[in-house]
């Protein structure tokens, strides 16, 4: 039911007082998250839907490249993180259970999925492998900041790939290389992919997806040969602590910019097959480790970087890849009269025609229905009310500029409706 007198859509006029990120004051004006804790967010019905668009997005992405979609726990024994030696960072969520026993709460999962693959591969024959899973992530994040960008706990979709050896590896890389630069260029956003650190994950090299905006915590290097990275990367080559933009790389200026980042791919060769005994056997019976890559997206990040990128003065503007729905409807008209009976009609149209949207029919002011639909920043707002009775048309309005779109006919057959309307979706960032 997505009738907005009975949708669960708490709208708010002003913003958090510790907001600063545009995403965070929107996010929770619009009534998609709400806070429960430093660092602890709750997604509401409409924030759950656009969440879950990126999770499709990213589903179909990879199980394209022939990934296996699985499920590991949250919680875990401590010991293969001993093994591996990450059980000592500090941000790793340490506790025992009654029985004493040691356990994490998983930031990432590359030591439980390679002490599957441990378990269970033998043979050459077993590989290459790709598993995936989207799972919630727990970070001991010292400072949660900008609503959904910086939390302790999140939903990540995190990617292991299993190979022979280092030409294998390379190869289920780039394979992921491909998966991600389609589903940025699905989300609609605008994005670098860069040279990145390896960090605390290990291994021999690793890239990130990076979303400008002026909210992003990240540096991203560029050069006008089209080179990208992060700035920790180009410090580290340059020998410097802090970069003003006036530094050379390799005789090219460079250009500094903001951004958030989105994801993350490693490659990290046997980093975690060692420790954790994941090995095989090739074809003339020796054992070797098998090479692995791992590869993280953050599908909170990229919602938060769309609201960023796109919003405007008067809230969010969602690409329609990603928009909680494609259409917001809304009355002018009380119950009872001819205008609310024809938006009600229309409503149940679009309904049959498989159309997501949302119907504004509150009994609220036309001032107030129209702020919290461009609030929401649903992609076309559909308006019925007594000027559409005189003229026979439904009002149509883009979110993005706020421009006016070609008029439909009320009380269109239904696949003249659905006709004139895609034409106009598809028109539609």
């Amino acid at each position: 039911m997505t009738r907005l007198s009975q949708y669960l859509l708490p709208t708010e006029k002003q913003p958090p007082a510790d907001a600063e990120a545009i995403s965070h004051k929107l996010m929770v004006r619009a009534g998609l998250i709400r806070q429960l804790g430093a660092g602890m967010w709750t997604w509401l019905p409409a924030g759950w839907r656009v969440h879950q668009r990126v999770v499709q997005i990213i589903r179909e992405e990879m199980d394209a490249i022939g990934a296996q979609e699985m499920l590991m726990p949250v919680l875990q024994p401590a010991d293969p993180w001993r093994k591996t030696g990450r059980l000592k960072i500090e941000e790793l969520f340490k506790l025992t259970d009654r029985k004493g026993s040691e356990l994490v709460l998983a930031m990432t999962h590359e030591e439980a999925v390679t002490t599957h693959i441990a378990q269970v591969v033998r043979s050459y024959r077993d590989l290459p492998l790709i598993v995936y899973h989207f799972q919630v992530k727990e970070r001991d994040e010292p400072r949660p900041r900008a609503g959904v960008l910086r939390t302790r706990e999140f939903i990540m979709k995190d990617a292991y790939s299993f190979d022979r050896d280092q030409a294998g590896m390379d190869e289920s890389y780039q394979l992921h290389v491909g998966a991600y630069d389609r589903m940025m260029e699905r989300t609609g956003l605008r994005y670098y992919r860069v040279e990145g650190d390896v960090g605390m994950m290990g291994g021999t090299g690793a890239h990130e997806y990076m979303a400008p905006c002026t909210a992003g915590e990240d540096l991203v290097v560029l050069t006008a040969t089209g080179y990208a990275a992060n700035a920790e990367v180009v410090r580290a080559k340059l020998g410097t602590d802090e970069l003003s933009g006036e530094e050379l790389l390799d005789g090219q200026p460079i250009q500094l910019e903001k951004a958030i980042e989105i994801a993350n791919i490693f490659k990290l060769g046997t980093r975690y097959s060692e420790p954790l005994g994941a090995r095989f056997l090739d074809e003339s019976g020796t054992e070797h480790a098998i090479w692995m890559a791992c590869y993280g997206i953050g599908p909170a990040r990229i919602v938060a970087a769309a609201v960023e990128q796109f919003a405007d003065e008067h809230g969010i503007s969602w690409p329609r890849a990603l928009a909680p729905f494609q259409v917001h409807l809304v009355s002018l008209g009380k119950a009872g009269t001819p205008e609310r009976d024809a938006a009600d009609g229309l409503y149940a149209t679009l309904l049959e025609l498989g159309v997501e949207v949302i119907y504004d029919e509150r009994d609220a002011g036309t001032g107030e229905k129209f702020a919290d639909a461009e609030l929401l920043g649903c992609p076309l707002r559909l308006t019925v009310g007594k000027r559409s009775l005189e003229s026979g048309e439904i009002e149509a309005q883009r979110r993005r500029g706020r421009e006016q779109c070609p008029a439909l006919a009320l009380g269109a057959e239904a696949a003249e409706l659905a006709r004139a309307l895609d034409a106009l979706l598809a028109e539609l960032p």
